[in-house]
Order: C-alpha cells, then structure tokens, then sequence
C-alpha cells in the first residue's frame, strides 16, 4: 500500500474528488456534512490524530469535495458523555460520524440510533461492534504478540518482563495485552510479574512504574502500548536499576532517547504502533461510503514499525513532541478498499 507522507494540496484534493467520482456509480459529496468523534486528547498520539484529521478535512472542504468536517473531543473518557455527543450530532444533521470510541461496546445504543437517522458511522482505532458501523484498525493483538516475539529473538533465555497498558477499558489496551499474553504463552522463557497503566502517556507511566519497581526481581524486557517507553526508561534510570529493553511506541522522545542510548552504548530494540494518520482514512473512507461506493464492514491497515535501520530516519521526520506518522490519501483509501473486497 503506497502511503503519502504529506497532505495533499487544495488542488491535489481537487484531483482526488475527481477520482472519486469518476465513476457514474458514485454520487457528488460537496453537500456532505462529516463529524469526528474523538473520546481522548491527552497524549501526543491523540493530538497527532487530531492534526493530521483536521489538516486532510479543512483541505478537503477547502477543494469542495465535503462541505464540512468538524472535529470533537470528550472532555472526559467516558462512553456516556460520547453517546450524548454522538446523539448531538445525529441532531445537527451530520451524514457522517467518524468515531474514536472510548468502548467497543457502550456505544452501540448511540450508533445503532445513528444509523437508524441515516448517519454513516465509520470507527477507527478504538472501533465499535455494532454492526452497522464501519471498523478501521490494525491488528492490535498482533502487535503485542509481535513485542514478545521480538524478545524472544533478542533474549532467548527469556526473563521477568514489565507490562505497561493503555487506558483501562478501551478496546484498543484490551487488544494490546491479549497479544502479549498470548505471546508470553508461545515463548515460556518468559514471565510477566508486573502490569500498571500508563494510560499511553509518558508522565503517567514514569509514575506507574516507579510506584511498582521496588516490588519486582530484575526486569529484562518492557512490553508497552505506546507512549510509554520513555517514561519507563526514565523511572528504571531513577530506581537505579539497569535498563532492560523497553519496547517503544513511536513518540519522538522515545526515538530520540533511544538514538542517544544507541549513540552511547549501542542500544538497540524495537518500536511500533498505529499511525495517527489512521484518521485521514477513516475521512477518506466516509467520504467514499457517501458517495456511494461499496465498502467492507472490516478494514485493517498495518502498524508502524521502527527499527533500528530506520530509527534516523523516523526520527528526522517526526516534528518534536509529536508521532511517527503518515497521512493517508484518497487513493490510499481507494486501495485499501479494493484490498478488503
């Protein structure tokens, strides 16, 4: 799958809806209004989200292909606050809700009631399970598995391991530990004596950790979700205690540590998540399923993968305090339809 690393222009997106109505099967879209839904802020990958999404719709609205694509965000991560602001939106006469959910299920009711109005509803990320939504996301239990089959391959004889999870109850963090733990199973060199939450943000992992390290034996290895690794480094640094390897999540201070670690003694380990830009697909795709296009329920996109080949690389594109990224186009969209029929 060919992925764009920067948004398209205005007249690029012109291009585009031209593309995307090529087509006499596929309706004109200028007159459609799409919503995001967003249950989170609060960490650097959330905010890489929101400015990928608002930077690919503004463009968008900008060329004519939608005529609005508004942004929300819960103030807190609650499913009931977001079913009311899911229930607004079906109120303000949105044909489309993109939607980060802050539970695959507790939402149903509000999307089951959207698609009843009309409303197309297509979840990303944190997706939900009513049938009647559209589903973009990686294989988030095959990304922690493959955090231990990395281990394993670094340190056969295994060892105690860390795990740091996400945000208690969302899909995404039940995803993740599934696959390490299925992981863990498949390689018993292992052990996991250890699990906190970091809620995928560095200053509430470097608490977590720090609260948790005096009780546990010598640590190998940190399986983690993502916003994490830093803050892990930095309490391990500040117990005194010898790094292990720290699996990491893409932050720029992750890679940035880890170049450092790497440029003084040779580090070296493994980093991976879901790009933010997953946002602009999930635009792309509603923007094809309201013009008609025929579109599977289930759309996966693989994880972003770093590693030490590519760590400067990633690293150099990554602005400060953001994410590894890339933005997906319409064509990308296109593509990864085409792949799931």
């Amino acid at each position: 799958m060919t992925i764009s690393k920067m948004l398209l222009g205005a007249a690029g997106l012109a291009m585009a809806a031209g593309l995307a109505q090529a087509g006499s099967h596929l309706a004109d879209t200028s007159g459609k209004r799409i919503a995001l839904s967003n249950n989170y802020a609060g960490n650097s990958w959330r905010q890489a989200m929101l400015e990928t999404y608002q930077g690919t719709a503004s463009e968008a609205v900008s060329a004519g292909i939608v005529a609005a694509a508004d942004a929300y965000t819960t103030s807190e991560n609650q499913a009931t606050e977001q079913a009311a602001q899911i229930q607004n939106m079906i109120l303000q006469g949105y044909d489309a809700i993109i939607l980060n959910a802050a539970s695959p299920t507790a939402l149903n009711g509000a999307v089951k009631e959207a698609c009843d109005a009309g409303v197309t509803v297509v979840s990303f990320d944190g997706i939900v399970t009513e049938p009647c939504a559209w589903r973009i996301a990686v294989d988030f239990a095959a990304m922690g598995k493959e955090e231990v089959d990395y281990l394993a391959t670094r340190l056969p004889d295994g060892g105690k391991l860390l795990e740091i999870r996400g945000l208690a109850g969302v899909f995404v963090d039940d995803e993740i530990s599934k696959g390490i733990h299925e992981g863990v199973a498949e390689h018993s060199q292992f052990e996991i004596v250890g699990s906190v939450h970091g809620d995928w943000a560095q200053d509430v992992a470097q608490k977590a950790v720090a609260g948790i390290l005096p009780s546990l034996p010598d640590i190998v290895g940190v399986v983690t979700q993502g916003g994490d690794g830093y803050g892990a480094a930095q309490a391990f640094k500040a117990a005194g205690r010898p790094t292990p390897l720290i699996v990491l999540g893409n932050r720029q201070d992750e890679l940035k540590w880890w170049a450092e670690q790497r440029d003084a003694n040779g580090y070296e380990t493994l980093s991976l998540s879901i790009a933010p830009g997953v946002a602009s697909l999930a635009f792309w795709v509603a923007q094809q399923i309201l013009a008609g296009e025929e579109v599977p329920k289930d759309l996966t996109v693989p994880f972003l993968k770093i590693t030490q080949d590519t760590l400067d690389a990633s690293l150099a594109s990554t602005p400060e305090g953001s994410v590894a990224n890339v933005t997906y186009t319409l064509e990308d969209a296109q593509k990864v339809i085409a792949e799931a029929k």
